[in-house]
C-alpha cells in the first residue's frame, strides 16, 4: 500500500502496520501493569489520573517520581538497542549481527569499569560506557575496513574484538578494590534499579534525534543486502550509507548502555522476532523498535515479580531469555 504527501511516496505493509500497533498497545499495558502494581499496588484508574497530574498525592509519589521513570527508561532503552540491532542486523545480513556479538557492548563495559575504578559518579560511569563504546566501534570499523566494509569482516572482527574486550574486562575487576569490583560487577548485569527521569532523558533525546537517521537509511540499507554491487547499480552510496547507519546503531547501543548498563541479548532477540511477525523478506526498523521496548519491559517486570520480594536485576533475565533464544536459533539454522 503506496501513501503519496506531495512529491513523497511511502509504501506501507498492512501486516507490519498491524504488528506495529499491536506492539504499541502491549508496551502501554505493560507498562500500566508495571506501574501498578508492586509493594504498594495502585489501580490503574489511579495510575492513569497520576501520569496526568490529577491523582492523589500518594499515588503521584509512587507513580510519577518511583515506577514511572524506571518504566519509560525501561522501553526507550529496549527501543534503543532493539533498533541498533536491526541495524546491525541488517548491515551484515546476519542474524547474530548485534552489539552483543561484535564487540560494541562490551566495549562500553570496559569504558563503564574503567569509570567505576576511577571512583567515577553516576554520570561518569554512563560518559565512560559511552566513550568506551564509540572508540570500540571506530577501532572495530578501521580493521574491518577493506575497499569499504562487508558484513562478514565486520562481524569477525567484532567477535575478535569482543573476546578480547572481556578479557580486559575480567583483568579490571581483578585489579579493583573489592567495593569497586562489587559496583562494577553489579552495573555489568544490566539493572533498572533507582532509574529516574535524568537517565530517561539522554535516550529519548538520542531517539528523537536519530530516529529520522534510521528511517532515512532504512530503504538503502535494504537496497544493500541484495549486495553492494547491485545497490551500486541502483544508484546508492554504499560506504556512505553503512558508515551513516553503523555510526547511528553505535551511538544507539552506546546510550542504552549508558543509562542501564550492558542489558544483554535485547538487540540481538528484537530484530529477529519482529521480522518473524511481520513475515518481513529483513529485519524492520520500526517493528524492531517496539520488540525491543516490549521485550525490557516485560522482562524487568518479571524480574520484579517473580521471586518478590527479591528482586533480581533485569540483566539477568535478559540473558537467560536470550541464551535459550540463541540456542534454538542456532538449531534452527542448523537444519
Amino acid at each position: 500500500m503506496n501513501v503519496r504527501v506531495g512529491p513523497y511516496s511511502v509504501r506501507l505493509a498492512p501486516r507490519a502496520l498491524l504488528v506495529g500497533t499491536l506492539l504499541l498497545l502491549a508496551a502501554c499495558v505493560v507498562s500500566v501493569a508495571a506501574i501498578s502494581t508492586g509493594e504498594f499496588t495502585v489501580p490503574v484508574p489511579d495510575v492513569i489520573t497520576a501520569l496526568f497530574g490529577q491523582g492523589t498525592p500518594v499515588a503521584e509519589l509512587i507513580v510519577g517520581k518511583l515506577r514511572a521513570p524506571r518504566v519509560v527508561t525501561g522501553l526507550l532503552v529496549g527501543a534503543a538497542f532493539g533498533l541498533s540491532g536491526a541495524i546491525f542486523q541488517s548491515l551484515t545480513r546476519n542474524p547474530l549481527g548485534s552489539p552483543d556479538f561484535i564487540g560494541f557492548t562490551a566495549g562500553a563495559s570496559t569504558g563503564g569499569i574503567v569509570a567505576v575504578i576511577a571512583g567515577g559518579s553516576a554520570m561518569t560511569i554512563a560518559g565512560g560506557a559511552l566513550a568506551g563504546c564509540v572508540v570500540t566501534a571506530a577501532l572495530v570499523y578501521a580493521l574491518a575496513y577493506r575497499k569499504g566494509v562487508q558484513g562478514y569482516r565486520l562481524v569477525l572482527v567484532g567477535i575478535g574484538a569482543n573476546a578480547l574486550l572481556l578479557a580486559v574486562n575480567s583483568y579490571l575487576l581483578t585489579r579493583a578494590n573489592i567495593n569497586d569490583a562489587a559496583t562494577a560487577g553489579a552495573w555489568l548485569t544490566g539493572s533498572l534499579s533507582g532509574r529516574g527521569w535524568d537517565h530517561a532523558l539522554p535516550v529519548a533525546l538520542s531517539l528523537i534525534v536519530l530516529l529520522p537517521v534510521c528511517a532515512f537509511v532504512a530503504r538503502p540499507m535494504r537496497m544493500i543486502e541484495m549486495g553492494d554491487d547491485a545497490a551500486r547499480a541502483m544508484g546508492i552510496r554504499v560506504e556512505a550509507v553503512r558508515a551513516v547507519a553503523i555510526a547511528a546503531g553505535v551511538l544507539l547501543s552506546g546510550v542504552a548502555t549508558a543509562a542501564a548498563g550492558p542489558v544483554v541479548f535485547v538487540a540481538l532477540a528484537a530484530p529477529q522476532l519482529a521480522r518473524r511477525l511481520t513475515r518481513s523478506p529483513g529485519v524492520t526498523m520500526g517493528a524492531s523498535a517496539l520488540m525491543g521496548a516490549v521485550l525490557l519491559t516485560v522482562a524487568d517486570l518479571a524480574a520484579q515479580r517473580l521471586l518478590a520480594p527479591t528482586q533480581l536485576p533485569v540483566g539477568v533475565l535478559t540473558a537467560a531469555i536470550g541464551g535459550t533464544y540463541l540456542a534454538l536459533l542456532l538449531r534452527k539454522e542448523r537444519h
